[in-house]
């Protein structure tokens, strides 16, 4: 299953979160595929992920949880979505 991951930074743990980033790499651990992460220009970013273990998920975001403030949704591609848009009776 992907998820859209939207991240902000509180003004308060910019400098702690980009050290921190600087360090790790913040890379997906075993489990979790990252298929792509985008930093904006206003303290926050997205990334897509892919996993069928939403617990190895959880545990990623909860090492960034003192840092960042997550909102996570699990999403379908276009072709899915199709599919249920195409049984819906209207």
């Amino acid at each position: 299953m992907k998820f859209i991951v939207k991240w902000k930074i509180p003004k308060g743990t910019v400098a702690n979160a980009e050290q921190r980033f600087l360090t790790t790499g913040a890379p997906a651990p075993a489990g979790v595929t990252m298929i792509g992460r985008w930093h904006g220009m206003s303290g926050g970013g997205v990334m897509i992920t892919e996993t069928n273990d939403a617990k190895a998920l959880f545990s990623w975001l909860s090492y960034w949880n003192d840092l960042l403030e997550f909102e996570t949704t699990p999403c379908v591609e276009d072709a899915e979505a199709g599919e249920v848009f195409s049984t819906l009776k209207r």
